[in-house]
This record gives structure tokens, sequence and C-alpha cells, in this order.
């Protein structure tokens, strides 16, 4: 008997049913609204970063070339390290902790990082993890290999390397005050690095692909590519060479002097204002410039205070960072006799015959001020005065010039502004304003002491009383280049006004040669007509701050060829802690010797005197190779003397080696047998006159070399390359520095 459902049934059945569909429809209309309307733009966002994978592509910072387009600074290829958590979240639990130590311990080790930490960011919610920014190929390479050896459990899934740049300074330590450096993401820190920032940082590309929500491909095929473009690179005025011979030379003298707050030198064309090299030492390498040097970390080192080592690292940090020739003010001293001179001379108030008498003092309102010279300089006229660096006489001057049109003049030389070069950080001047400046101010101001200026703006300043009068405008950067390597901008030379006139820049020429030859000996360059004055300034503020009153900078600003200027040199020591702390007699030695090199490098010829010629060195030829008649044949062209040792035909070694210099008359041993060279003592050189060096080198079978001009009377040795004692190959070359050690600067 079969069952037949009644009517009502149906129509319940109907009712329950339809009541079931309606409910349905109801909560997924709901949810669709949720979805759709109130939550769509998030779901969309998440399906979005689950499904794009949006990447920037690092462009490459600009590179940076000296004046011969010698690399100083570029980016070159580097890696981003990166894991992809959430895709090891869809692993099972154990071979997730397995993925997770694999990645943990190869990453660790490989990047050298702590195991937890890197552990850690596998468990990170995140389908994107930087573990490590910039590495090199050889450490990618390691990286790649990890990979390659662990292929089983698929870690290319879950670790990646984004290519990026990593900015790398060939000569490390060159100019690196200079050029400055960038930080972790390439932006510039310091330097050229930092005020050119906006141009040398390129516009980057960017990659948007498909990726599923464990970082990893997408069965279909999407990806976007916008390349990266790379910013403009500058060319800098800068010379690598000038710049080198700068920073040695400085170097040397800073550790000679034993000078405790630095030194600087600035190498700049007088006519254009371009800076041919700005050397600071002590400095930094460019490639790791956290870190200190090992005197400076030395001192952190002995703190025991974390906060107080934390203190004074960064002390110490930035203090390495700045720049010392354009970021520290300093009172110019003697140096500044050659504007107060030139001020004079343009209001016609002086001339070159005008006459100084100095008794040894001065007193100006009541305001006693005394000359170095005890007893005074007597009768003198104005190149004599400025070659004595006679206070008394520019005290003269400097009342005569009177406040007002000292403090015109003051400002046309650009020593009230900034100058405006093309680096961060320059400090501003402080002087006495003109409603302030009373009799006893200009008088001090007036020999160079009681206000400060930035070395860039006092060699600017000595620029304009030698170039014709012309104040230009210093600067570092020659062209700007695009991506293509094209010319896009590129320097002028700007002249800001003329402050003085031909004629009185003309008479300012022949004064400072005046004082090259009578004042600062120190100085000199065989060969060359140098301009020249020499500073010494007590550093007043710290005096009264600390009570020690040996603090002073000694300063040196030459010229050449002085006839028709081209090169000026600034060199300053801060705090020479040694016996010697006068300008004339630490700083003008370091000015001959950057002249020395620097001149005949940039293509000027020099003209040598009879007296000069004495003491010439000259290069060493090669023989190794030739025979003996050829050796003695190239050695006397060189007018050098040649001695054989063996009974050979044929010449296996020399001692100087060829290009080495020798005074002239020196000996080149040339050996023809194999066999020892013969040893020598070195003797002590220290103390002597060029005469005495080349008897006493000649007698211990040495040769020398002289540093620093030989041809003025009253030169004596003060340092020697090799200690005395030491034993030698006979013939070895020992570079013998001379200066004179009675100059004074005022």
């Amino acid at each position: 008997m079969s069952f037949k459902p009644s009517k009502l049934m149906v129509t319940r059945s109907v009712i329950v049913m339809t009541a079931l569909i309606l409910a349905l429809s109801i909560v997924s209309g709901v949810s669709l609204v949720n979805i759709m309307i109130i939550k769509g733009e998030e779901y969309q966002n998440d399906a979005s970063e689950q499904q794009l994978y949006d990447s920037l592509v690092t462009a490459p910072r600009g590179d940076i070339y000296d004046r011969n387009m010698q690399i100083l600074a570029r980016s070159s290829p580097a890696w981003t390290v990166y894991i992809t958590p959430n895709g090891i979240k869809k692993l099972k639990e154990d071979e997730a902790e397995t993925v997770k130590k694999k990645i943990a311990e190869g990453l660790s080790e490989i990047l050298e990082l702590d195991y937890e930490t890197v552990y850690g960011y596998t468990e990170k919610n995140s389908y994107y993890v930087i573990v490590k920014k910039k590495i090199e190929k050889e450490v990618a390479d390691k990286v790649r290999q990890f990979l390659l050896d662990n292929e089983d459990l698929e870690l290319t899934q879950y670790i990646g390397l984004d290519e990026t740049t990593k900015r790398y300074y060939p000569n490390g330590n060159l100019a690196s005050v200079v050029l400055g450096f960038v930080g972790s993401d390439d932006q510039g820190l310091a330097g050229i690095e930092s005020y050119y920032d906006n141009d040398l940082t390129g516009i980057a590309g960017r990659v948007v692909a498909a990726k599923n929500a464990a970082g990893t491909d997408m069965p279909f095929s999407y990806e976007k590519v916008e390349e990266a473009i790379k910013g403009k690179s500058l060319v800098l005025t800068l010379d690598s060479y000038v710049q080198y011979t700068a920073e040695k030379y400085l170097e040397a003298a800073i550790e000679a002097n034993q000078i405790a707050e630095r030194g600087a030198a600035v190498v700049m064309n007088v006519n254009t204002g371009a800076i041919l090299a700005m050397a600071v030492k002590g400095d930094f390498d460019s490639n790791d410039p956290f870190t200190l040097s090992a005197a400076d970390q030395a001192r952190v080192d002995a703190v025991t205070d974390e906060e107080e080592k934390k203190s004074l690292k960064s002390e110490l940090l930035n203090r390495q960072w700045r720049n010392k020739a354009v970021s520290d003010t300093y009172e110019p001293g003697s140096v500044f006799k050659v504007i107060t001179a030139s001020i004079g001379l343009e209001e016609n108030l002086i001339n070159r015959n005008s006459s100084f008498f100095c008794n040894g003092h001065a007193t100006v309102a009541g305001q006693g001020y005394h000359c170095h010279k005890a007893g005074g300089h007597g009768s003198q006229n104005l190149l004599q005065a400025t070659s004595n660096s006679c206070n008394p006489a520019f005290i003269t001057i400097g009342q005569l010039i009177g406040v007002s049109t000292f403090s015109k003049y003051f400002k046309a030389f650009g020593l009230t502004e900034k100058t405006g070069i093309d680096l961060p950080g320059e400090a501003t001047s402080t002087y006495h304003k003109e409603e302030k400046m009373g009799p006893v101010e200009l008088a001090s101001s007036s020999f160079g002491q009681t206000f400060n200026v930035t070395p860039i703006q006092l060699i600017s300043a000595i620029a304009a009383t030698v170039n014709g009068g012309y104040l230009v405008q210093p600067h570092l950067v020659e062209k700007k280049l695009d991506d293509s390597g094209k010319v896009t901008e590129t320097a002028s030379t700007s002249y800001k006004r003329q402050v003085i006139s031909e004629t009185t820049s003309a008479t300012v020429r022949e004064i400072m040669q005046y004082v090259s030859e009578n004042g600062a000996k120190n100085s000199l360059v065989a060969g060359y007509n140098i301009g020249a004055k020499t500073g010494t300034s007590q550093k007043v503020a710290k005096i009264q701050a600390t009570g020690d009153h040996y603090l002073y900078i000694g300063s040196c600003v030459t010229v050449a060829p002085i006839e028709n200027p081209e090169i000026a040199v600034l060199v300053l020591l801060d705090e020479p802690k040694g016996d010697k702390y006068y300008g004339g007699v630490i700083s003008a030695p370091v000015n001959s010797q950057i002249m020395a090199d620097v001149l005949p490098y940039l293509g000027y010829e020099p003209s040598y005197s009879a007296e000069e010629l004495k003491n010439m060195t000259f290069n060493v030829p090669e023989t190794v190779g030739g025979t003996v008649a050829e050796a003695k044949a190239k050695i006397s062209a060189a007018k050098l003397e040649c001695k054989v040792v063996g009974s050979g035909e044929t010449v296996l070694r020399q001692l100087p080696e060829a290009g080495s210099k020798v005074i002239s008359g020196g000996v080149v041993i040339v050996y023809t047998e194999e066999g020892g060279s013969e040893q020598v003592t070195v003797p002590n050189l220290v103390g002597l006159t060029p005469t005495e060096v080349n008897s006493l080198a000649a007698s211990a079978k040495i040769n020398v070399e002289f540093s620093g001009n030989t041809a003025t009377g009253g030169l004596k040795s003060y340092k020697q390359s090799v200690e005395a004692g030491q034993s030698v190959d006979a013939g070895t070359v020992i570079t013998v520095y001379f200066r004179d050690e009675n100059v004074v600067d005022g």
C-alpha cells in the first residue's frame, strides 16, 4: 500500500522550504553586501597584496669624477636578501620548522647575523622581510650556493635576492671630507653627496608581478616593468693628484708638529674660483665613515660609563666628518695684513714707499700693543713692514683707513657673508659691526685678530687681492652629466664684484713676492716666483676658557706664479704641541712642498737660478739590463756619478732605483754580479746647512733629496726620512727637510 502525502503536508513542506530559501538568500545577500560594499575595498587590497608583488627597482646614484674624469665615487651592484615567511606558513608544522631552522642557520652564517634574529624573521606575518641590505657579489653568490645545496627543501620559494646598488669610493680617504658619504638608503649624509643629493639621486624603477600569498609566482604570467633612471653624475674641479699631494704633506706636518685640532689645506684657482684640492686631516674612509681612527677609538674605549662613551663617540665622529676649511672659523692673524695693505693702497692712503716707524709697541685709545720684535723694527717701508709682519705698522695703516672704510672693504672682500661654496655646513664669520667698532677694535682687526673667518672666505679674499681685484665664487662642481654622459650644466666663472683696481693688485703681488723672499722664506719653491704671507694667531676664547696659553693656529698663504697668478694655497695647522708654532715655520714648508709638486704637474715650467741649480735633484735613469758603458752614459747625462760594483758587462741591479730623485752630484751604484750590497749607517742629518748635509751624506755613501727651498741663507735641516743609526744599502736616498726656524709672523 503506497503512502500519499496529504495536501496539508505538501503545503507545509513548501512553506518550510520557501522559508529556508528566503533565510539563506537574506544571509547570502547580507554577506555579499558586506564583502562587496562595506569591506569591498579592504578585501580588494588584501587580494592585490596576495596576487601582485610591487617592487621598487633602485636607481643607480650618479657617479662623481675629478676634473680629469678619474672616478671618485660610483654605485656598484649589490643585493638585498629577503625571505617570505607567509610561504613557510603554508607548510606542515614539522616541515615549516625544518625550513625555518635551515634558513636561520644558513643566512646567519653567510650574512654574519645572529641566529635568533634571522629565525625571528621567519615567523613574521609578511610575504617580504628584509634580512640584510647591500651585500657584495661574493656574499650573494654564497646565498645562491646555499639555495642550490638545499634544493630538497625548495628554499628558493622562501629566500630571494633583489638587486640594488652600493656606494663605493675607490680611493677611500682621498677627499673624503669633501665627498662625504651616503646612508643605508643611499641618501647623501655629508659633503658633495649631501649638497647635490637631489641631482645624484636617480628615479627608482618599478616591477609589478603576479604572486600568490606565499610570495611565489602565480601559474599565469603578469609583469609590468618601469626602468630605473640613473641620477646625474658630477665632474668636480678637484684634481686627484693635487688633492693627494695636499693631503700627503698636510698629514706629515700634522704628525711632525703634533697638531691637536687637525689641519686644512686649500688649493684654488684665483681666477676662476675652482677648488683643485681641499684637504682636511684627520679624516675618514668614505667607505667606512662610522669607524673612528685608532687614536680616537682608544679614547672612546678608555671611557667606562656607557652614556659618556656613546656621547664621546658621536662627538668624535662628527669631528672627523667636519670640513675644517668650510665649517670652522679662526682668527687669520698676520695673513690678513695683505688685505689691510690692499685697502690702504686702493684708498691712496699709503704706497709701496710709505714709511712706518716701529719702536716695539703702539698705543690706541689707551690700549697697548707690542711688536713681536723687542725694540721694534725702526724705520721701514710698506714692503718691509709686511715682510716683518709688524703689528704697529699695520695698526697705523688701520687708523688711517678708519672704521667706515675698513668695514666697507671687509664686506666687499666677502668676509661678512658665506661664500656660497657648494658644500653643506658653511660657517658664518664673526666680526666687529661698523656701529660697534671703535679705534681699539679697528687696531686689532687691522692685523687679523679679534674676528673670525673661514679658510674658504680668507683664500677667496686673498685671491681677489692678486687676480686684478675680482672676488670670485669658489666652487667644486664643474659639470653635471645625464645618465648618457651628456653635459647638462656647466659652471661658469662668477665674479661677484671688483674690490680693488688692477694697479693696486699689481702692487700687492709685488709686496707678496718681497715677503716670500725676505720674510716667509720657507714658502719659496726652487724655479718659481712665489708670493706669500704667513700668520700666527692665538685662540683667545679657548685660552680664556681653559687657562692654556699655548694655543695657536699657524697659517700661510702662497700664490704662484706671482707675476701672473693662477694658483693659491692656504695651509693652517690648529694647535701645534711641538716646540714650534709660528705659521712661517710649521705651515709655510707645507705650502712650499705642495707648490713644488703641483706647479710642474700643472704645466708651469721652472726657471732656476745658479744658486738653485747647486741643490737641484734629478731623476735616476733606468740602467738595469744594459751594458756598463750605457749605464755610465745615462747616469752622467743625468748629472749624477756612477759607481760600478763587479766585473761583469751587464747591469743586474742599481741603487737608487730608477725614478728616484737624487741631488746633483749624487752617486748611482750599478751591480754587475750577484751578491749582497754594501751596508752603511745613516748619519744624523738634522740641524745642518745644505752644504753640510751634502758633505756628510757623501762620506756616509748615501744619497739625499732636499725638500724645501735651499737657495737662501739661514736654512737648517729639521727632519730626515730615515732615522739616524739605521742600516741601509749604500746609495739609498734619504729625504732631508729644510726650513728657516727664525721666522716670526707677528
